[in-house]
């Protein structure tokens, strides 16, 4: 049971997170509990939305937005990412098996994308700190800068996400992917 309650459904969410749960609703076919989770707070779930929907026009594909997620959910121990992105890497980026493991270890078989999620871990793992080297690594790999800003705002949006699940304790509402051990 989530230690943050969870409205059941639309109706029951806050009069304000109304409208924004059914923008979900629509583009997504239902809404997941950390959104109606995140409702109780119209503000915060403003934020989310709108952050997630600027940083898809990005220009970071959806598979390496995907396997950043997968990299930093496993880095931070959050169950219930694991589980909505190993589902969404699946379903929605096509990434196999053997990716998704790739990428919860911190990087990908993909050359490009390894870049990526090592320099995410990175991020991560640093708290920003990165050495010129690390930043020269996925430079050399022909990202940008606004990717390499991307990047960075991915880690940062999806450890926001990581804690809220985590300290709401999030029911998972996905094929539940439990992670190997918190950082």
């Amino acid at each position: 049971m989530s230690r943050i309650s969870t409205p059941a459904n639309i109706a029951a969410a806050p009069a304000a997170s109304r409208p924004l749960l059914e923008a979900v609703n629509k583009q997504l076919g239902l809404v997941p509990n950390l959104f109606r989770m995140v409702a109780n707070s119209p503000a915060a779930l403003e934020g989310y939305l709108g952050l997630s929907g600027a940083l898809a026009k990005g220009a970071l594909p959806a598979a390496t937005r995907e396997r950043i997620a997968l990299a930093v959910a496993e880095f931070n121990g959050c169950d219930y990412c694991l589980s909505a992105h190993s589902y969404l890497g699946k379903n929605l980026a096509k990434l196999d098996e053997l990716e998704i493991a790739a990428n919860r270890a911190g990087g990908s078989h993909d050359a490009r994308a390894d870049a990526a999620v090592r320099f995410a871990v990175q991020v991560i793992s640093q708290r920003g700190h990165v050495s010129d080297e690390e930043v020269g690594k996925v430079r050399a790999a022909d990202y940008d800068e606004a990717q390499i800003v991307e990047i960075v705002q991915h880690v940062a949006l999806n450890t926001w996400t990581n804690y809220i699940n985590s300290v709401a304790q999030t029911v998972i509402d996905f094929p539940v992917v439990h992670a190997r051990k918190a950082a």
